[in-house]
């Protein structure tokens, strides 16, 4: 089959921990060459999307089972099915979706996800055990990062993950990055002039301002960016030369 492949992480930690993006990629190559399967172009990356949002909010995904809902690609491939989702609500709503255009579902770890069968209701139980124990394990990582922020807000450093585009964070401060503030300024800008998500994102690309973590600019991170306000409440280090001290609330 042809099939197309979609690759995700989180946070930068998922690098450290062995299975980052490029990883994935390398997994998912060697699979469909084992299996005799073709891969369709590219492979999409979502980086820095969590794997509980929707389809629609993970911009890879959704161009992923675009391509499998016209016809462009038989199927979709993942490393594991964590990679797909991490909600089980979430997971089976992809599946669906996937069936629904007659293509097939794949990760290289179980090979293809089968549809329901009333013959087989062993089937469906094991598949969704897995994305239940998959939601626990994403609960129980959220539950350790809520407590570490906790201790590491107490102790006065920054502890709201990753800092929203525009920001760094420095020894326990929010740092201006001066070429991600030109682009915010400029979404901001466009937006405030009734220009759509879209054409923002069309606009940034052909003004050659590049997003933190892909090669193009996607509707929900432009929209992630320009919800964003002044971050959270913490002293703001200023640029050398600029004894002005502030505040951000």
């Amino acid at each position: 089959m042809e099939l197309v492949g979609c690759i995700r992480v989180s946070t930068d930690r998922q690098v450290e921990d062995g299975f980052g993006l490029a990883v994935q990629e390398k997994v998912i190559r060697a699979w469909c060459r084992q299996q005799g399967h073709a891969l369709r172009g590219a492979v999409h990356r979502d980086e820095g999307y969590s794997g509980t949002l929707p389809a629609p909010e993970r911009p890879a995904l959704a161009d992923a089972l675009s391509e499998v809902e016209d016809g462009q690609a038989a199927g979709i491939v993942v490393g594991r099915l964590d990679r797909l989702a991490r909600r089980l609500v979430t997971q089976e709503a992809i599946l669906a979706q996937v069936w629904k255009s007659n293509g097939h579902a794949f990760t290289t770890d179980q090979g293809e996800i089968l549809q329901d069968d009333p013959e087989d209701p062993m089937r469906t139980v094991m598949r969704q055990m897995m994305g239940v124990f998959s939601e626990l394990e994403h609960s129980m990582i959220v539950a350790r990062l809520r407590a570490g922020r906790k201790e590491k807000a107490v102790q006065g450093g920054y502890a709201y993950g990753a800092p929203p585009y525009g920001w760094r964070a420095v020894g326990g401060e929010l740092v201006e990055q001066p070429a991600e503030q030109v682009g915010l300024a400029r979404a901001r800008e466009l937006r405030a002039a009734g220009t759509s998500l879209r054409e923002i994102c069309r606009r940034l690309e052909a003004e050659q301002i590049p997003p933190r973590r892909s090669d193009r600019w996607h509707l929900e991170a432009v929209r992630r960016m320009l919800q964003h306000q002044a971050p959270y409440t913490l002293r703001r280090r200023t640029p050398p030369g600029d004894d002005a001290s502030l505040e951000r609330r």
